[in-house]
């Protein structure tokens, strides 16, 4: 798995997936938790990609532990979902 990529005061990741319909149905488990805990990622997504951008906007625009966060709670959902 590729790891997250601190740029310009956020973290980011592309997540590929087989193919489409998996692609969306990550994206809508990991919106459930995402609600959960509040924090929103800024993701697009592309056919099989979901490119996520973290970064807390409270906080003037800097990676902090919530973004950490997030994105520990994407990485094991992507594990777990890929099995």
């Amino acid at each position: 798995m590729n790891p997250w990529v601190t740029t310009s005061n956020q973290l980011e990741k592309t997540f590929t997936f087989a193919d489409f319909e998996s692609a969306m149905a990550f994206m809508q488990q990991a919106a459930i938790k995402i609600a959960e805990i509040d924090h929103h990622p800024t993701w697009t997504n592309t056919y099989n990609r979901i490119h996520v951008t973290l970064t807390t906007h409270d906080a003037g625009n800097q990676v902090t532990d919530k973004d950490r966060a997030l994105a520990q709670l994407l990485d094991n959902l992507y594990q777990n979902f890929n099995k």
